[in-house]
């Protein structure tokens, strides 16, 4: 038997040997692409978590504001900054809407606060934090 290959058998081989590359490539392009999907939804729901936790901490702010109003502050804007990161991150409408709406649920309470109330209706706030923990939920 001959040690040499035929030029077929060689042929053969790189057909296989290119096409397993481009196989490859291919794998790693669409892998790298549904990554960034889920960087971008893992980041919504961690984001949305904290949000959630801000909220909590807005919840006894306002139930201990006689003792220490800046909480209530300190609270919402914590709630900001967290809306700062999901928005900054979210290129999708249903996520951008709830961000909009929570933003929102937080300038009235703020501005409740400031006219002097010391119990301003949260709900609207917790409306639309669930409804962002929601959109984010893949």
């Amino acid at each position: 038997m001959s040690t040499d290959a035929s030029p077929r058998t060689h042929r053969r081989r790189r057909t296989l040997i290119a096409a397993a590359t481009a196989a490859a490539a291919l794998t790693v392009a669409l892998t790298a692409t549904g990554c960034d999907a889920v960087g971008k939804a893992l980041d919504c729901v961690q984001t949305a978590d904290s949000v959630a936790d801000s909220v909590t901490d807005l919840q006894q702010a306002v139930q201990n504001a006689a003792n220490d109003p800046t909480q209530t502050q300190a609270s919402l804007t914590s709630i900001e900054n967290d809306l700062d990161k999901i928005g900054d991150k979210s290129g999708n409408a249903d996520v951008n809407k709830a961000v909009t709406d929570l933003r929102t649920a937080v300038a009235n309470v703020r501005t409740a606060v400031k006219n002097g109330d010391r119990t301003p209706d949260l709900s609207p706030v917790t409306d639309a934090a669930g409804e962002l923990t929601k959109v984010c939920t893949p």
